[in-house]
Parts: structure tokens; sequence; C-alpha cells
């Protein structure tokens, strides 16, 4: 059973952008209450096309390590990244994260991910390594600065493994990415993530991946279920820290691991930039409306805000609550939407908090946003990979304007050709043939 996770909320003034509350939440609270892993685009296809996939290795499945994990060929319903052409209005990308992801007696993994389909979205998954842990093996993991078989969020038994890799499986193949929210989930002062050297980041992040790579070895009553279709070596390219914290050491590990973005910061809803090598796509500052101040996008955020930390507040506002959060997110996509267009990032977890009104509340925002005309709802993979397509002057004027800034001479004028200077040559030899010096 998962125990619970300690949690610290953020809020912040709107006038000063300063942190009242601290930190986010993590992978669950609770635990499942039958055998759980735990608690805790454009209109149509995106308007891109699709990558064609490589052929498949002759056995179609080409199995990887104990056979927990096989290579299947490349990632279908992957969108092709395009670069803008001049003057064209970027697309309003959407990003909807799962921190922890298991599928436990709620299920609330394939729920959303049923969700996700229904409207043409795909999603981030923060896989927590333990949620494929069997409780039994315990002491197989040694958290930095905690005694082996330490975790704060519990591990899991043999039906949520079982569970939770049938969800892992099925939306990987629906074209979702599959991340990391680490193990333990260790938050604050005392041994916390924020307190560990970059070494100690390697290391949970190196057994992060061999509980994903070796579930078979770890549950073998599970050694007759298909493996995850992906390389995790591969396929791990990003993550979010518990409670955001740590965030600069893990990214110095992560950074030589093949990572190329981390989402674990506080931001606006402005154009990311990289940092420190990687894509640095934090959770936003969006409005809480009827409140002086915004907080994070984030569910636990806004219920922290709401009804401090009981997870089941006064019953009678649940449903006001969760209107709350949803108007809230709703004005952060329309002043990026009708603004600088700069990425909406969400960030979530599979939980029931306050009657479920945060799971109708990103139900409701997925439905309104992910049909709109030019809106991409996209994982953080595909979001990086759109950013890796485009030239750096356009990133660069991107992240000059504001939030909700749109550009005051219209897209067409802002991200338009710019001509390119001549040469000394080509000066000299536009004068030879007449054309006068200094025309370009």
């Amino acid at each position: 059973m998962m125990a619970a996770t300690k949690r610290i909320a953020l809020g912040v003034m709107a006038t000063a952008v300063a942190a009242v509350l601290a930190g986010c939440s993590g992978a669950g609270s609770g635990g499942p209450a039958t055998g759980g892993a735990g608690a805790g685009a454009e209109k149509g296809a995106h308007g891109a096309k699709e990558n064609a996939p490589e052929a498949p290795p002759k056995n179609a499945v080409k199995l990887i390590g104990d056979g927990s994990t096989a290579f299947t060929g490349v990632q279908p319903k992957i969108p092709t990244a395009e670069r803008l052409a001049p003057g064209q209005k970027p697309p309003q990308f959407v990003v909807f994260s799962w921190d922890g992801a298991g599928e436990d007696s709620q299920k609330l993994f394939s729920h959303f991910r049923g969700v996700a389909k229904k409207y043409n979205a795909t999603m981030t998954y923060f896989l927590s390594g333990v949620y494929l842990l069997p409780e039994e093996k315990r002491g197989l993991y040694n958290p930095p600065q905690h005694a082996p078989g330490r975790s704060d969020i519990g591990f899991n038994d043999t039906e949520g493994i079982r569970n939770t890799l049938a969800e892992v499986r099925a939306a990987w193949k629906d074209g979702n990415e599959i991340g990391t929210h680490f193990n333990g989930h260790f938050c604050g002062a005392d041994g916390g993530v924020g307190t560990w050297s970059v070494e100690e980041w390697r290391s949970e992040i190196e057994q992060a991946k061999a509980f994903v790579k070796s579930w078979k070895s770890n549950a073998p009553e599970l050694k007759g279920e298909a493996p995850l279709p992906f390389d995790y070596d591969k396929e791990l390219i990003g993550a979010r820290t518990p409670c955001l914290e740590g965030q600069k050491n893990m990214v110095a590990a992560a950074r030589d691991m093949g990572f190329r973005y981390d989402s674990s910061g506080v931001g606006n809803q402005v154009w990311p930039k990289k940092k420190n090598g990687v894509w640095d796509i934090p959770l936003q500052l969006v409005p809480m409306p009827g409140r002086a101040f915004e907080t994070l996008s984030m569910d636990y955020n806004f219920m922290v805000n709401q009804s401090g930390t009981a997870t089941q507040g006064d019953p009678s506002k649940h449903e006001f609550w969760g209107n709350q959060m949803r108007d809230g997110l709703l004005q952060a996509f329309d002043r990026s939407y009708n603004g600088n267009r700069a990425p909406l990032i969400i960030g979530n977890h599979f939980e029931s908090w306050n009657g479920g009104t945060y799971m109708r509340a990103i139900e409701e925002t997925i439905a309104r946003v992910c049909t709109k005309e030019g809106v991409r709802c996209v994982s953080f993979r595909q979001l990086a990979d759109w950013l890796d397509a485009q030239d750096p002057n356009v990133l660069a004027k991107l992240t000059t304007l504001g939030v909700g800034q749109a550009p005051q001479e219209g897209w067409s004028s802002y991200l338009g050709a710019q001509p390119a200077a001549a040469s000394p040559a080509d000066k000299t030899a536009g004068k030879a043939a007449g054309k006068g010096e200094g025309r370009e």
C-alpha cells in the first residue's frame, strides 16, 4: 500500500509573483483501495505528417534484458516536427502531464488515456519507478540519504504492477510519453531530494530506470506478461522532481543521461528556453479566479489554496472549487492562445481529492481546449521535438513576448522573413552587373 506523500503547496501573489507557499506535489497520497499502483494539436491529426515507421525487427519484438522491455520499432502516432514558415503563427501547444502515473482501484490512468484518445491529445505520464517494484522486494531500492527499502509513497503489489504495466504499454502505443517521477518521493529539508548531490541524483535516475527495465525479474509471477514496447534507456528523456525540489543537481546528472527537458521549475506563461543544456519547461503561474494571486498550474496547488491540506474538504464547495480550477486554466489558455502563444503546461495527479472535482475540471479543460483550431495537445517529448526543429532566431524572438502579449504588428510581420545581408563579394558582383552597390 502506498504511504501518504508529503506535499507543500505553492501560491503566488499576482502583483509580485512571489511564492506564498512552497513546493509542489508528488506521486500519490493514501494508496490504492485494492492492490493498486498508488494514488498518487492541431484539430484532426495535429496538422502534421506522421513519421513513417521504420521496419520492425525480424521477430517483430526484440526483447531487451530480462524481457521487461523490448524494441518494437518507432513509436506510432508521433507527428513530424516541422519548422515554422516565415510569418507563420505558432501553434498553441498544451501539455497535460501526470505525476506518479500508476493505475490503482480508481482507474484514473485508464480513464484519462481514453479521454486523450477522444480529443486527439497525447500526454506525458511521469512514472514512479517504485510502482513497478513489489513490496517484498523493497530492499532493492537504495534511496540517497535514506535506509534501503524506504519510500514515502510505498511500493506496489502484483495486481497493481500488472494494471500499471497495461496502461503504460497502451499509453505508449497511443503516442503518449513515459517520463519519470523518480522513486521514493522524498520532500523537505529532512533528507529530501532538494539536498541530493549530482551523484545521488544519478543513482536515483539509474534505479528508476532499472525498476522499469527489470519488473519481470522482480515480480516473477508476471513473467508471462507482455514486455513494455520500448527501450527505456532511449524513451526516457524528461522528468519532474518530487515537490519541484532538487532541479539544479538533477538536471546536472540527467543531461549526461539523455534527458532533453525538465519540468521541475516554476515560471510564467512565456516561451521556454534551454537551461544547462536541456529545455526548461516549468509548471506555470495561472489565474485563480476570485483570488488576488496566481497559483501553480497543478491540481494539488489549487486544492491547497481551497481546502488546505485536507484532501476532502467541505462537500458543499467541491463543485465551486473544481469550476475555479477549470476557469483558471481556461483563462490561462485564452491569454496564451490570443497572446504570445506560449505553451500552456498543466500538471496533475490521479487523485480524487475533494470528491474528484479536479479530475472533472481537467477533463472539461481538455474538451474545451484540445478541440480548438490551431491547438496541439501534446506530450513534452513532442513539444521538445518541435522546439528543436525551429530556427533559433525565431525562438529567441518568441521569448521576448510577455505573458498574454501578442505581437503589435501581427504574426506575419513579427515572424516574417528577414532579408539576408549581402556579402562584400555579392556587392561587388552586383556593382559590376550595373545594379549599383548597396542594393540587396
